[in-house]
């Protein structure tokens, strides 16, 4: 199975923000951003089956941008294991429930996306920026393990 792990875009700051981390959402330019990184990875032409997102609202829009601009709305699913709290345990039952796919995305946060990278891929500190991805090909689903095969910046992204 293919796994690729995508941080959501840049959001609005949490010192000013009003509502609750939960509620904070993309920035004008994050949306903007996401956009044309969505292009950019539908071009990739990554044979996505399901993208499963946090339910926190800024992730939620990078899935959804995302999601509209690979026509897989309907493979869009909310799941709160994605959520500031990921680890791998909760990637081993994401994984798991999701077996029969051989491509999905998961859109969260950091610290914890690049720390179950790392720990996924044997070790190593992943510096996975906003809006960053990466591809991880799982060889193994309890513990989940498998191979780092690309990882791409932002910038890279963006056009």
């Amino acid at each position: 199975m293919m796994c690729y792990f995508l941080r959501h875009g840049p959001a609005g700051d949490r010192e000013t923000w009003q509502g609750t981390d939960s509620e904070r959402p993309l920035t004008p330019d994050g949306r903007k951003r996401i956009a044309r990184e969505a292009r950019t990875i539908a071009d990739l032409k990554l044979g996505l089956e399901r993208i499963i997102t946090s339910p926190l609202v800024r992730a939620r829009e990078t899935a959804e941008i995302v999601a509209g601009e690979l026509d897989l709305r309907d493979a869009l699913i909310e799941d709160s294991r994605i959520d500031i709290g990921f680890s791998t345990e909760r990637l081993a039952s994401v994984l798991r429930d999701h077996r029969d796919e051989s491509a999905i995305l998961l859109v969260g946060h950091e610290p914890s996306m690049s720390a179950v990278i790392g720990e996924v891929i044997g070790g190593g500190d992943i510096d996975f920026k906003k809006g960053a991805i990466a591809c991880v090909e799982i060889v193994a689903l309890s513990p989940p393990r498998g191979a780092l095969v690309w990882l791409a910046a932002p910038k890279l992204l963006t056009r």
